[in-house]
């Protein structure tokens, strides 16, 4: 056994002369010596090396989708940022609804029992707030010093928590019609806009610029057109003769949009009954818009 161990090693440490010929002339241009070893090592490092690679490429690149049984890469990823995507657009589709639906009905003149606005007139609560203690904890006195302390020298409104009627003192409404108001903005009468009577064929203007977003006849309010306004304001215009703007038309102010007239079932004379929203909660016209309240007859 020894003897061809001896034998064996002798072997694996021979070495041998590997030349290539030119197959023309016979001029030698390559040789190397090299052991059996040193081959066997060679082909084990090959494959080793050969292994690696090919599960590198197959774990971190593209290639594995040309390979059976593996897919994209990147499709899990794709899938779930297109699940995602799906999620919120029909999100957005919901409030776009509802907003749209909101807008019909205060156009359409719908009846308001159960809305938000006059559950919140209406409604009582039985609380007993006798009991209710306002006491101010450590922490609440540190934060509220350090907030005047950040907040002392801003030059600007950053407190908008309170915010829930909109601040229009800085804007100026162009008129939609001169003439008299007979009837003025009554919440607890559901009369959410002002009624102006004015001289036959006058016509109507946008209040400012915006979007029509309504302009049809109905029974009750006849020929009416709303505008959609930047920051949420919608202005309302009802009982008109004839309509001048069509749905998706754009208007700056002061453009006729309607002709003054007697439309619709609620309609008890010739008269223009404006209406002014915003984040669907009814304003009074004459806070901030100024009607003539003289006719040139």
């Amino acid at each position: 056994m020894e003897k061809e161990k001896k034998r064996f090693l002798e072997r694996l440490r021979r070495k041998y002369r590997i030349v290539i010929y030119n197959n023309d002339t016979y001029e030698e241009k390559v040789h190397f010596k090299l052991t059996l070893m040193n081959f066997f090592s060679i082909v084990v490092f090959s494959s080793v090396l050969l292994i690696v690679l090919v599960t590198y490429l197959i774990a971190f690149t593209p290639l594995r989708e040309y390979i059976p049984g593996y897919t994209d890469v990147t499709l899990n990823r794709r899938v779930y940022e297109m699940e995602r995507r799906a999620d919120s657009l029909e999100i957005v589709f919901a409030q776009k609804d509802l907003y749209i639906n909101n807008l019909k009905r205060i156009v359409m003149g719908d009846d308001f029992d159960t809305d938000s606005i006059n559950s919140l007139l209406t409604k009582s609560s039985n609380t007993d707030f006798s009991k209710i203690v306002d006491r101010k904890s450590k922490n609440d006195s540190i934060f509220r010093a350090e907030y005047e302390n950040d907040t002392r020298n801003n030059l600007f409104k950053t407190d908008m928590l309170n915010e829930t009627t909109a601040d229009f003192d800085l804007v100026s409404f162009y008129t939609p019609m001169e003439g008299i108001v007979t009837n003025h903005f009554n919440r607890a009468e559901k009369h959410y806009g002002t009624d102006i009577v004015s001289d036959k064929s006058s016509v109507i203007k946008t209040i400012a610029n915006g979007t029509v977003i309504y302009s049809d006849w109905t029974v009750e309010n006849g020929y009416t057109i709303g505008i959609q306004h930047s920051g949420n304001l919608l202005s309302v215009y009802k009982h008109n003769a004839v309509l001048l703007k069509e749905t998706g038309d754009f208007v700056n102010a002061g453009d006729a949009i309607a002709i003054y007239g007697n439309s619709g079932s609620l309609s008890t004379g010739p008269h223009l009954h404006f209406e002014l929203w915003h984040n669907g909660t009814p304003l009074n016209p004459e806070d901030y818009i100024s009607f003539e309240r003289s006719l040139n007859r």
